[in-house]
């Protein structure tokens, strides 16, 4: 005979001591919640109140959603809203590969740790302190800022200064051409002499070996002339070659025809003299070539309205690729690395096993990355304020920056800042239960 199955008792409707546990649970909670309270629910609610006020309070100043439509009509707060939207689309991306590049590069190298040490060592560094730093890296001028001396470097390569970049026509006998080089006005004909006075030569500039200039005779059938520097110390007279003055060698002078076509090159000597020989009859003009007077590599405006956001977002990756770099290596050591074995052993290649294994078993790591970076990129502030010099904060401006100053940085709008506070909020909200959800989806 089969025994019916034993019913489970139901369980105890009151648990003893239950309640007591409870209490203190909440009473070791209590704190936290209080806290929470006070300076983020608290903060939170108000903020979304008071955008819906004016600038001066509640107080008989409702605006409704005016302070909403003030950020998309106003333009200082319309390019705050393009630049984000321009970090959101790159700085995540750029972060992730290269945090992803960097830890499969310290598998295969044998100083790994200096490699992790050098790219995650800008994390050790406050953003404003990266800001400052930058900063002076990206001075215009390639004798202060390091990035522009390292363009200098390789600009001189392509596009070499001039011996002569400083100087100017000391009479205005000698004109500079749209081109900029420099032609004597006077026209020169078989037996001529050029008489081509230049001035604004520090006596640092002047080429070396340079002698005591010499005004050249004529010669029949010969145009000759001279290059010198036109500047006597106490003295002298502009145009003509006086004693105490320099020849400059080296210097590449054309003749040229009426129509502008050069017909002979000569280069000048340690006195300055030159010498075009059996010149056809006709009517020429001596010209110093361009190239003599190309002025050297400036420097690129780093710091202008034109390259600001570039250059944050530069300094920005640069910041947080080691971690990246960290995570991503977390993830990659952890992987299994018969699957890349068995993949390597069915003939795929390096680049095939990264991108069709590696890759996706990464997927969960690189997607923490990438959505830490989204949210961190939507409220970036101080390295903005570090970096961007005041004259062009206002091309650089992004949302959490144009909420402290709208609110707190002489304008004292708390309306308005607090609706771009609460825009900032929302657009964060997304991000958040995202990252939410795949958390959850992962445990």
């Amino acid at each position: 005979m089969v025994e019916p199955p034993v019913t489970a008792a139901p369980p105890a409707s009151h648990e003893p001591g239950r309640f007591r546990r409870s209490l203190a649970g909440g009473a070791f909670l209590a704190p936290a919640f209080f806290l929470l309270g006070v300076w983020l629910v608290f903060p939170t609610l108000y903020t979304v109140v008071r955008s819906f006020f004016g600038q001066t309070g509640f107080i008989g100043h409702w605006v409704g959603i005016d302070n909403y439509k003030t950020l998309f009509t106003t333009s200082y707060l319309t390019t705050a809203i393009k630049n984000n939207a321009i970090w959101v689309a790159v700085v995540p991306a750029l972060v992730t590969s290269f945090g992803l590049i960097f830890a499969v590069l310290i598998e295969k190298v044998r100083w790994a740790v200096a490699f992790k040490t050098a790219i995650f060592l800008p994390m050790a560094i406050s953003a404003f302190a990266t800001g400052v730093t930058w900063r002076i890296m990206y001075q215009q001028d390639p004798g202060l800022g390091a990035i522009n001396a390292l363009s200098k470097s390789v600009d001189g390569v392509f596009s070499p200064a001039g011996v002569l970049s400083s100087a100017f026509p000391s009479t205005p006998a000698v004109q500079t051409q749209s081109g900029g080089s420099l032609v004597l006005k006077t026209p020169l004909a078989p037996g001529g002499v050029a008489l081509l006075g230049l001035t604004g030569i520090a006596p640092t500039d002047v080429p070396k070996g340079a002698v005591q200039p010499v005004a050249p005779a004529p010669k029949p059938g010969d145009i000759v002339g001279v290059v010198w520097r036109d500047f006597t110390p106490g003295g002298g007279k502009l145009g003509a070659v006086d004693k105490g003055e320099l020849g400059l060698p080296g210097v590449t002078v054309d003749l040229q025809t009426a129509a502008g076509k050069t017909v002979k090159s000569a280069k000048s000597a340690a006195n300055g003299t030159f010498d075009f020989t059996n010149v056809a009859p006709g009517t020429y003009h001596a010209s110093i070539d361009a190239q003599t007077f190309a002025k050297p590599f400036g420097g690129f405006s780093w710091l202008g309205p034109k390259l600001i956001t570039p250059s944050l977002l530069i300094a920005y990756i640069w910041i947080w690729a080691g971690f990246a770099m960290v995570v991503i290596g977390a993830g990659l050591a952890a992987m299994p690395r018969d699957v890349l074995e068995a993949a390597r052993t069915d003939g795929a290649t390096e680049w095939q096993t990264f991108r069709r294994v590696t890759i996706p078993l990464l997927a969960p790591v690189l997607s923490v990355v990438f959505v830490t970076m989204i949210i961190n990129v939507l409220k970036v502030f101080d390295l903005v304020l570090a970096l961007a010099p005041e004259s062009v904060q206002s091309n650089a401006n992004v949302i959490a920056l144009a909420m402290w100053r709208t609110a707190f940085s002489g304008v004292n709008d708390f309306g308005t800042g607090s609706a771009i506070a609460v825009f900032l909020f929302v657009l964060v909200i997304p991000v958040l239960a995202l990252n939410v959800r795949r958390f959850k989806r992962e445990i």
